[in-house]
């Protein structure tokens, strides 16, 4: 469970992305160097070579992360984030497996088929004791959950172990899942692995008992001022004020304002028609000074 909980939810070697004026760096060199590409033609693709014992390796650029990937690194299309020493993304820990926790997926995988090896091997051995007492029928009838645990782990047993051995050959070799899968080095070009040192324990002991580097993540970090403002302008806003309705004729029915000429210009102010209103329906700050309103007779009538 310890080795579970740390492949789950440890670092798998992120590698952050390139900040709006490092990207803007990145594209001006990129520029710089393959010119500009006629109009029609599929400008070159970005890669930078790099040589790593004597081999030549490819750096390619990632379009989303807008950075070159250092070697052994992939983008993980699920995560959407650049993993360093990508092996895969696992479905069953809810992450990346790359080069900060490939030591405790394996040891995890490792140790649940050593513990599904034990239980097979037990409830066997359980099984055919009893068997030789009261007989095979009678020791289904008296433990159906060790014939049960004995089904399910015979039919677990073939994917664990050979999860496990898979992973163990590949450890073995100094190399990850992405790269057997693509052929990097056991395709047609037949290039050795630069990474393997050519020793089956060297190869463990710097997989499984090197060094592990820090996390390169800012978890503390402030999110930029500009990646808030867009993130602002992306959201959805909300219903704007509608208009008042258009005023209604005796008859009950909107009237069509007639101030838009035909043209679709305004009209100018002069020609718009501003309704009468009686004294009594003057607000008191339109009223000049020294003027009392005068009421009604239905006012007064009103009040007795």
């Amino acid at each position: 469970m310890a080795t579970l909980l740390r492949t789950s939810f440890s670092d798998p070697g992120v590698i952050p992305r390139a900040l709006p004026d490092e990207a803007a760096f990145i594209e001006m060199e990129i520029e710089a160097t393959n010119g500009t590409v006629p109009q029609g033609q599929r400008p070159p693709p970005r890669i930078k070579n790099f040589q790593i014992n004597n081999q030549i390796v490819k750096l390619k650029y990632c379009y989303t992360c807008k950075i070159f990937r250092p070697p052994r690194a992939s983008h993980c299309s699920i995560c959407d984030n650049c993993v360093e020493r990508f092996d895969h993304h696992c479905p069953w820990v809810g992450n990346c497996v790359g080069k900060r926790n490939y030591r405790y997926f394996y040891l995890f995988i490792l140790s649940l088929s050593l513990l599904t090896i034990y239980i097979f091997t037990f409830n066997i051995v359980y099984v055919a004791l009893k068997s030789l007492k009261i007989g095979f029928l009678n020791t289904l009838k008296e433990t159906p959950g060790t014939v049960l645990e004995v089904l399910i782990c015979f039919f677990t047993l073939w994917s664990v172990v050979g999860l496990t051995g898979f992973h163990t050959f590949l450890v073995a070799l100094n190399q990850t899942t992405n790269e057997d899968i693509k052929g990097s080095w056991t395709g047609k070009n037949r290039v050795q692995n630069p990474y393997s040192h050519g020793n089956i324990v060297k190869n463990c002991c710097e997989v499984l008992c090197g060094p592990l580097p820090p996390s390169v993540l800012d978890r503390r970090g402030i999110l930029q001022q500009e990646e808030s403002t867009a993130q602002e302008e992306s959201c959805p806003r909300g219903p704007t004020a509608q208009e008042p309705p258009a005023g209604k004729g005796p008859g009950g029915q909107a009237e069509e304002s007639s101030t838009q000429q035909k043209d679709g210009s305004l009209p100018h102010p002069s020609a718009v028609p501003v309704p009468s209103l009686s004294s009594a329906e003057v607000p008191e700050k339109q009223q000049t000074s020294g003027e009392l309103p005068v009421p009604s007779q239905d006012t007064g009538q009103a009040e007795h």
